[in-house]
């Protein structure tokens, strides 16, 4: 069991991007036991009906939560970025809601519940931060839905690049004009109702527009104002007033 100051750092940065930590609460932070784990691209860290025992802090790489139908059909729900804690609700919940799917090679901090729990109870500014996180996931998911359910695929992905441009931003992850993706068509498809060769089809015609150039795993901005606009994309919904 590991309890290194540097591990858990990414943590304490997202948390202190809500608001700022005294250096006790910050030191308890550091304090939790947790163990490190390295996951390959396409493993789970988690499995939907499992009872964990712990949570699952991603330190690197990105993951995806997501349900799959009886048919096979699996819908993405939301992305995970450096300094998540994939499924924090797992603390108080006996069993996993979601399947998370890693999207890249990924390192992770395993957490016992309980731990969180008592550091919660403990230390009550970082209790009202890890709360204050799984209601900026719900807010996540409320956006995704109206995306899904009421933007046509231009908007749905310019809305998507522009969520993941801004948390990396946020986050450090991303410069200016370029940030990570990735993600492969059919998982953007996954992400926003859409299939693939609709997704490969929508990502030329934005190409052709001039808004972003897409390499590999990675994404170059020319005209970030006009995919927000396009996008009607209000950041709002990710950092609420705390």
């Amino acid at each position: 069991m590991h309890t290194s100051r540097a591990t858990l750092k990414p943590l304490v940065d997202k948390l202190q991007r809500l608001a700022e930590l005294s250096e006790p609460d910050v030191a308890a932070i550091h304090a939790l036991p947790h163990d490190l784990r390295t996951v390959r691209d396409g493993e789970h860290l988690v499995r939907q009906g499992s009872n964990p025992e712990r949570c699952c802090l991603l330190l690197s790489g990105w993951a995806s939560r997501q349900r799959t139908t009886v048919q096979g059909s699996r819908q993405i729900l939301s992305i995970h970025i450096r300094g998540d804690f994939v499924d924090l609700q797992s603390a108080l919940l006996q069993r996993a809601q979601d399947d998370v799917q890693a999207l890249s090679a990924c390192e992770v901090a395993t957490v016992p519940k309980q731990a969180i729990v008592d550091l919660a109870f403990a230390r009550p500014a970082v209790g009202k931060l890890l709360w204050i996180d799984t209601l900026i996931d719900a807010s996540i998911a409320r956006e995704w839905t109206v995306n899904v359910g009421q933007r046509d695929a231009r908007t749905r992905i310019l809305h998507l690049l522009c969520e993941l441009y801004e948390r990396q931003r946020s986050a450090g992850l991303a410069s200016d004009k370029e940030f990570e993706l990735p993600l492969s068509q059919e998982e953007l498809g996954d992400a926003t109702g859409l299939t693939a060769v609709h997704v490969n089809r929508t990502l030329q015609s934005l190409r052709q527009d001039g808004l972003f150039e897409r390499e590999k795993r990675s994404v170059r901005i020319t005209d970030i104002a006009t995919m927000k606009a396009q996008a009607e994309f209000d950041p709002t919904y990710l950092l609420p007033d705390v």
